[in-house]
């Protein structure tokens, strides 16, 4: 899952990366809404964690820029302005969640997870689909009841599949998806195939139908065979 948290202050931004990254989130941090503003015209995010007082903007317009784009990114302000006004304001213009500075760490991370169950899977503790299941708290995938091993990046990529059933992903999204920005630096697209190929393995492997289909010139759709 990825995620974007715009802060300035660098101890505070440094220390939620750490904290979501050990989380095994994919974490980027921007300290500018300039910054910020760029990143979300460029990438997808699941969640994007924005501080509302910025060096050289409001964190407000940048969660309307993100409503104008009709993003899916979901939205967790963290402000040390604890007045109703400011919490009314950012829940009216679209942001999901509202967390006065300063916080625990660990606030903040149940707040994403019940963010993310409530935007992807409808906050459902567990996702099904057929004879899959995939309990999001622990990190764990059954097959027909079967714990199913996966890398951290295969569990990623089979989460982002069960988001987005039926629906053609190149080969370009999935790779932001998996790696962030840092894809940018690639050279080819080799290790999705990689990536894809071994969770399909390991699925089929356990009694699952082959749901990874590969669409020429475009890239996978997962859905039934």
């Amino acid at each position: 899952m990825k995620v974007l948290v715009v802060e300035d202050e660098q101890g505070l931004a440094e220390s939620i990366t750490d904290y979501m990254t050990k989380e095994e989130y994919i974490c980027e941090t921007v300290a500018t809404f300039q910054e910020a503003d760029e990143k979300i015209h460029l990438y997808n995010y699941d969640c994007i964690i924005v501080d509302l007082t910025l060096p050289d903007g409001n964190g407000l317009h940048l969660i309307q820029t993100l409503k104008r784009l009709v993003s899916t990114t979901g939205i967790i302000i963290i402000s040390a302005r604890n007045s109703l006004e400011d919490k009314l304001k950012g829940l009216e213009i679209g942001s999901d969640d509202y967390l006065t500075k300063p916080f625990h760490l660990s606030e903040l991370n149940a707040r994403v997870k019940s963010l993310l169950r409530r935007r992807q899977f409808g906050g459902h503790n567990e996702i099904r689909f057929q004879e899959i299941t995939v309990v999001p708290q622990t990190r764990k995938v059954f097959v027909h009841g079967q714990l199913t091993t996966l890398s951290r990046k295969e569990y990623d990529l089979l989460l982002y599949f069960l988001s987005n059933v039926d629906v053609a992903l190149t080969k370009a999204s999935i790779a932001e998806h998996l790696w962030g920005d840092n894809i940018d630096s690639a050279d080819s697209f080799d290790m999705v195939y990689s990536h894809i190929k071994n969770l399909r393995r390991k699925l089929i492997e356990k009694g699952a139908a082959d749901y990874v289909q590969s669409i020429y010139g475009i890239g996978y759709k997962f859905s039934q065979p």
